[in-house]
């Protein structure tokens, strides 16, 4: 008798030396968690959880992983039950020219160069003002939400009205102001406008979701001395630099004539290149060009539809990436280099120009076109460390993405069924920075009725006095 009462002291000794180890173990807190769909992390392993979730405390992501490991850790009061749906992260639309949205079809049929200086110049110069910007800019941002799109970069006038607007909305945007080497719709000099930078970089610097920015609009459109000054105005507050680059062999050989470079040489000699640049289009280009691209870390952004539809040319995308040059993805503006915002149709079209140009069904694949959308596009925008992929410690961009229509049934490839089946109204629901923008295909941040109603006045206006525009 005397051995089992020792033995059962022993037992209560060593069960006392374990408890702490066997007890479960207390859940973290979360605000919220997003459980049981489809989730495309696009992380460096570019995991996806068939049965995942994501937990989230704030504007940033906690957790990821199973759906059992990510309950089990985390408690929360408020959870979205996403089966029946992908989520992924929050697509970045690299380059676009928001207020455009009001022009949209005005002129098309047309080349870069007849495009911007018979149509589009003449338009700005008649119409465009801190209110066009505003309400262009509102419509924007409801068809980029509507299509998934949570981060936009901006090249325009007016940008601090601009960036009022997208934080409006509730959206992450790169916003550049323009600078240019003639008369513009705000700003009459390139003096005048890099000082108006100033003001705006002053202005919206620590802002959480909106990054000041300085845009020389390009090298055919800007002298050495305005590249010059607007890159030491950027580089002076930490900002990035956006232009246009190689959109054009007319571009190209203007460039070598008149420096005896390409516009990527020539930037580069000149000191503007650098990892602060994101450079749009990127098209002219030829090996040594994507070296230097690569070598100086720029970003670039691929505009597929912008690009046919003023056949401006094709951008060697394959050959960028191979080569290690970030490039993202985007739709340019939408007033005939573009009609639309919805970025999700540019992943399908860079997949398709790439193999019908190369006569190879390998050169551009869809799991590369969703990565140049989400986390190529941040890595382009030099904003990699905090969006674009769904990872502990970046922040709430993702986007869920409605299975249950025609187009995503059945759904064997995520990366697929993303490029080449689904469209913009399978978007359910749009969370940015841990804010709600859009619920169950509700937009809640933009007065939507008002929004489509003033860009129907505007459409009149245009009609009744622009018959002349570029006539």
């Amino acid at each position: 008798m005397r051995w089992v009462k020792r033995w059962l002291t022993w037992l209560a000794a060593l069960l006392g030396l374990c408890l702490p180890f066997i007890q479960p173990r207390a859940q973290e807190s979360a605000d919220l968690l997003v459980t049981g769909g489809t989730v495309v992390t696009m992380d460096a392993n570019r995991r996806i959880l068939s049965d995942g979730a994501v937990a989230i405390r704030g504007d940033t992501i906690v957790g990821v992983g199973e759906r059992a490991e990510i309950e089990g850790r985390f408690a929360a009061a408020r959870r979205i039950d996403a089966r029946g749906k992908l989520v992924l992260p929050g697509l970045i639309n690299g380059h676009t020219h928001a207020p455009m949205t009001l022009f949209r079809g005005l002129a098309d049929d047309a080349s870069l160069r007849d495009w911007l200086e018979k149509y589009i110049f003449p338009a700005e110069k008649r119409y465009v003002n801190a209110e066009f910007v505003t309400w262009g800019t509102r419509l924007a941002a409801l068809e980029q939400i509507r299509a998934g799109v949570t981060t936009f970069a901006d090249m325009y006038y007016f940008e601090d009205d601009i960036a009022r607007a997208a934080k409006e909305a509730g959206m992450r945007a790169v916003l550049g102001e323009t600078v240019i080497g003639f008369s513009a719709p705000d700003n009459k000099t390139p003096g005048e406008a890099l000082a108006y930078t100033e003001r705006f970089l002053q202005r919206w610097r620590d802002d959480p979701r909106i990054r000041p920015a300085v845009a020389p609009h390009s090298v055919y459109l800007c002298d050495k001395d305005t590249l010059r000054r607007s890159a030491a105005l950027a580089r002076r507050f930490h900002a990035p630099i956006l232009i246009h680059l190689a959109e054009s062999q007319s571009e190209l050989e203007e460039s070598r004539a008149k420096h005896g470079l390409s516009s990527v040489a020539y930037l580069d000699r000149i000191g503007v290149l650098g990892s602060d640049v994101v450079a749009a289009h990127c098209i002219w280009l030829d090996a040594a060009d994507i070296a230097l691209l690569a070598r100086r870390q720029a970003g670039c952004v691929h505009n597929p539809s912008s690009n046919m539809l003023l056949a401006s040319g094709v951008a060697p995308v394959p050959q960028m990436l191979d080569a290690g040059v970030r490039v993202g993805l985007g739709t340019d503006g939408s007033a005939g280099g573009n009609h639309d915002l919805d970025l999700r149709e540019e992943m399908g079209m860079a997949v398709a120009l790439q193999k019908v140009t190369r006569n190879d069904p390998q050169a551009l694949r869809a799991e590369q076109a969703v990565a140049m959308a989400t986390i190529e596009g941040a890595r382009a925008l030099h904003l990699e460390q905090e969006i674009g992929s769904l990872e502990p410690g970046k922040k709430v961009d993702l986007v869920l993405i409605d299975l249950g229509n025609a187009d995503g049934v059945p759904s064997y490839h995520p990366y697929s069924q993303i490029v080449y089946a689904l469209r913009r109204p399978d978007v359910d629901t749009v969370i940015i920075g841990g804010r709600t923008v859009m619920d169950h295909r509700r937009v809640l941040t933009i007065d939507e009725p008002a929004v489509l109603a003033k860009a129907r006045d505007y459409a009149r206006q245009v009609q009744r006095s622009a018959g002349g525009v570029g006539k």
